[in-house]
């Protein structure tokens, strides 16, 4: 049973005009935010990836639990409340590991009642979280902004706008996303003809990813063709050998190392990819073995620097 604070606040939040509005949308994306009335302070109403939401001026106690987001704010200058367990935090994030900030569960499993004691005005769910959105939202208004990998760049832009209006961030976050969009029209007219492999590697077992994937914005936005067609699209990728890569023998190889993101011990991926097979492809030959940010690409792939980051590291291999 929830605490009876608790029911006393859920009621309070039903009677009042901004309600919250339970749409489910089946996790299709949808446009960004709008005001529902002009000026600073004024409620906003958000449509996202699990229907919409009415949040009630701009929010002060946040829970997040999603790392891309959370950097996100981190960048914006937004202040949280409650904050996932998290490993292997980059320095720019190492803060929220500390004693300042209440945890809140995992990034797949909440706890519930540390959420409740927190009275938050605004949760944030997104991708390994989303699940939990029905059970949170019954605590305080709650988005989901998990974004499309199908089209992962316009998904993206309209997730981030709306942190932008909820909290009164708009213009910096529009300059930042324009200038994404910009850097990445580059890299794309650079790509030419090259052809990519995307592989994850973990336990010292291989995976690929292609075009409409987790990874898949290195294919659909920014213009390398994938070396193997038809790959799966699941977000486990598709298990693949040393003998799948040299057959495909892509000019790239792009690798993240999910060992080295969460901080399990393993075999590096430098290690798993050091073989013959592998060292014979275009991509090893030519030094275009390229090891991705596992932080960026892995845990938190749609925070603006994030996005901001891969645009550069694509660009950067096709040089």
């Amino acid at each position: 049973m929830r605490p009876r604070t608790f029911k006393s606040r859920l009621l309070g939040v039903l009677l009042v005009p901004a309600v919250l509005t339970l749409a489910a949308c089946g996790g299709e994306a949808g446009p960004s935010a709008a005001a529902a009335a002009g000026g600073s302070g004024s409620a906003v109403t958000v449509t996202h990836a699990q229907g919409s939401t009415t949040i009630p001026a701009t929010p002060e106690k946040v829970v997040v639990f999603d790392l891309g987001v959370l950097t996100t704010l981190d960048e914006l200058g937004v202040p949280v409340a409650g904050v996932p367990v998290a490993e292997n935090l980059p320095d720019k994030l190492a803060k929220y590991a500390g004693d300042g900030y209440t945890k809140v569960g995992s990034l797949f499993e909440p706890d519930y009642e540390k959420v409740n004691s927190l009275e938050p005005d605004l949760i944030v769910v997104a991708g390994r979280s989303s699940a939990a959105y029905p059970e949170l939202s019954k605590i305080a208004p709650t988005v989901d902004l998990s974004v499309d990998n199908t089209k992962f760049l316009a998904s993206f832009r309209e997730r981030t706008e709306a942190l932008g209006t909820i909290f009164g961030k708009q213009t910096e976050v529009e300059r930042r996303l324009d200038a994404i969009d910009t850097a990445a029209a580059g890299v794309k007219a650079k790509a030419g003809d090259r052809t990519g492999l995307i592989v994850l590697t973990t336990g010292g077992k291989i995976s690929a990813h292609g075009a409409g994937g987790r990874f898949g914005v290195i294919h659909d936005t920014l213009g390398v063709k994938p070396a193997a067609e038809g790959l799966s699209t699941d977000t486990h990728g598709q298990a693949v050998s040393a003998e799948f890569i040299a057959k495909t023998d892509p000019d790239l190889l792009y690798v993240v190392d999910r060992d080295s993101a969460i901080g399990e011990n393993g075999a590096a991926a430098k290690q798993v990819l050091d073989n013959a097979l592998v060292n014979g492809t275009k991509a090893a030959k030519n030094g275009k073995i390229v090891y991705l940010d596992p932080f960026t690409w892995y845990l938190a792939p749609a925070a603006l620097s994030s996005v901001d980051g891969m645009v550069k590291a694509v660009g950067d291999s096709l040089s």
